[in-house]
């Protein structure tokens, strides 16, 4: 077998397990041979404590949400002459990581989070490793948290990534503009035009983890409300419950949706999507070319996810939504006028930008196609 090293962080659901996992399932179905292997660094090594660090996570950003936003920007955002140092990580991983390497004898490591990049990047300087590494970027920003000197290629999901890393000294042709990997099952379009239907439909995302004032914004939709939602829940199954036993007649919830297909599917039956700003799910949504509203919006990579989308025309700030009578009234006015075809034309736009190989194929042919089978 080929094998395939995937480094996210913290067994949280995440747009790091996605586009790990998008990716694994295009190199599989290129080539049988491929074995993909998702390692969680802080699980494997800590076992049950990593749990520990999830929920500090889940603390910070949910309690503390400014001062968790002005140390993200601090300590990996701000200008520095000097790389990052993280002796205490390099201490408790280092020779965990190096441990998992020689039992996996991977043919590639690809990082969808910046912690193992960051220490891939140390043991390929060091001469400790010489297996190919690659940065797989899961939101629309390059910080200084992320390894670069010896990482031997990076896929980022927006033209001003690249721009970004060329400045910090990553020669340009070692950068693919490839956008944010999402599930080979999210086509471009949909195989067949969803059925007709006299209202239109909305998804609401982003409570999975419970964040967010999501009982204020779904009161915002009365019983005779012009517009029907799907409400994905995703683990949150408190949220999910509660949403059943209301039985609104305008709001359908939906548990935690395990299949990309479906998943796909169902963001052909929607008109667009109501949601907070993760990397992978506006990825799947300029993929599907269905408008973004962004109500609100998590500390740190989201903030910048926000400004730099919302600079290029990609996506409609909603963050306003307490102070409107109606939501739906709101959106409906846009969706109605000419901000809805300059948005459209933009995601076509930022499309063009990107390489025209596939994210998975262009791993495979890089780095495994001459790999012999083991």
């Amino acid at each position: 077998m080929k094998t395939v090293l995937f480094l996210p962080l913290l067994q949280l659901p995440s747009g790091h397990h996605r586009a790990a996992e998008a990716l694994a399932e295009g190199l599989r179905s290129i080539d049988r041979a491929v074995a993909c292997e998702k390692i969680e660094l802080l699980s494997s090594r800590l076992g049950a404590k990593e749990q520990w660090v999830s929920r500090l996570y889940l603390r910070c950003i949910r309690h503390v949400p400014r001062a968790y936003s002005v140390l993200y920007h601090r300590s990996v955002l701000r200008p520095s002459p000097k790389p990052p140092a993280f002796p205490p990580y390099e201490w408790l991983f280092a020779d965990h990581l190096k441990q998992l390497i020689r039992r996996l004898k991977p043919a590639l490591i690809v990082c969808t989070h910046a912690f193992p990049s960051y220490l891939l990047d140390l043991l390929k300087q060091r001469g400790d490793i010489d297996v190919p590494v690659v940065n797989v970027y899961t939101d629309y920003v390059v910080h200084n948290l992320w390894g670069k000197t010896a990482i031997d290629v990076h896929f980022v999901g927006h033209p001003a990534m690249k721009a970004a890393l060329e400045e910090k000294g990553v020669a340009g042709e070692r950068i693919a503009v490839t956008g944010i990997p999402v599930h080979p099952a999210f086509v471009a379009h949909p195989s067949a035009p969803p059925a007709a239907r006299s209202r239109p439909v909305g998804l609401i995302s982003g409570g999975s983890l419970g964040l967010g004032d999501w009982e204020r914004l779904l009161s915002k939709i009365a019983p005779d409300d012009p517009i029907d939602y799907y409400v994905l829940c995703g683990t949150n199954r408190q949220l999910y419950e509660r949403l059943k036993r209301k039985n609104h007649p305008r709001l359908l919830p939906l548990r935690y949706i395990s299949s990309p297909a479906a998943m796909s599917h169902l963001y052909d039956e929607v008109d667009f999507v109501l949601t907070k700003p993760g990397g992978v799910t506006l990825s799947e949504c300029l993929r599907k070319r269905k408008p973004a509203f962004i109500y609100a919006m998590l500390p740190g990579q989201e903030e910048m996810n926000f400004r730099l989308l919302r600079a290029d025309g990609l996506v409609f700030d909603f963050r306003h939504w307490r102070s409107l009578p109606s939501l739906s009234e709101a959106i409906l006015s846009i969706l109605r006028s000419p901000a809805l075809a300059r948005c459209l034309a933009k995601m076509d736009e930022y499309h063009r930008a990107l390489s025209l190989a596939d994210p998975a194929l262009a791993l495979y042919e890089q780095f495994l196609a001459a790999v012999p089978v083991r």
